[in-house]
């Protein structure tokens, strides 16, 4: 989701992904359409972390239901 507009997007509006829908009436600009390696990496690395924390919610949750 884009953390600038809330659309359902899974750009963030950081990654460049020009998406159509980030046209005029969002402030946002057009930007390239492709990633470096290192910008690949770093977000890839930034999903994992996000990926943890879901998954450590889900476990907590399920504890509670147990108990």
């Amino acid at each position: 989701m884009c953390k600038e507009c809330g659309c359902e997007c899974e750009c963030d509006c950081d990654c460049g992904c020009g998406s159509e829908h980030h046209g005029e009436g969002h402030g946002h600009m057009r930007r390239r359409r492709f990633w470096t390696k290192a910008e690949k990496i770093e977000r890839l690395q930034n999903y994992a972390e996000e990926l943890k924390k879901e998954l450590a919610a889900v476990q907590e949750r399920i504890k509670e239901l147990k108990s």
